[in-house]
């Protein structure tokens, strides 16, 4: 895990293949810290990611994979208060890969401490599926700012 400032697409703390002067298709996004809100902006990005054909057959796992993260961002970063924000960086290369950034306002969290909900004593549990699910549906998947920013890359 890296804590470190956020990162670009090309950059080297990404660790991907993105290389920004290959980049299509820029968007950035902020949305109330709301649940309401999340649906609508997963639609609207992913029909931009569909049409610019970033993930050709993968449009599924990417919108799953932001949902999460993007509802994770606003009940646990900002806590469901409208008065915050919470955005969302997405970016397309030519060589058919998706990377996408989403920040929250709160303190962050420690990744290493979501507990595997496959495990039997938290099958139950109510908590680390969307974590889970990010990294199952996703190439890459890094935090950084202490857990308040997560990058995700499906090539």
């Amino acid at each position: 895990m890296n804590d470190s400032s956020p990162s670009s697409p090309g950059s080297s703390q990404t660790g991907s293949s993105f290389d920004s002067s290959k980049l299509e298709l820029k968007l950035s996004v902020k949305l109330r810290a709301e649940h309401s809100a999340v649906d609508e902006v997963v639609r609207s990005v992913m029909e931009v990611v569909r049409n610019a054909g970033c993930t050709p057959g993968r449009e599924d796992d990417v919108e799953l994979a932001l949902a999460e993260a993007l509802a994770n961002a606003v009940v646990h970063g900002a806590k469901s208060d409208p008065s915050k924000t919470v955005e969302c960086d997405v970016a397309c290369n030519n060589q058919g890969g998706v990377w996408i950034v989403v920040r929250d306002p709160g303190p962050g969290f420690d990744p290493s401490q979501i507990t595997n909900p496959l495990a039997g004593e938290n099958i139950y549990g109510n908590h680390g599926r969307g974590i889970f699910l990010i990294n199952q549906l996703m190439d890459e998947v890094r935090f950084h700012k202490n857990g308040a920013e997560i990058h995700m890359i499906k090539k």
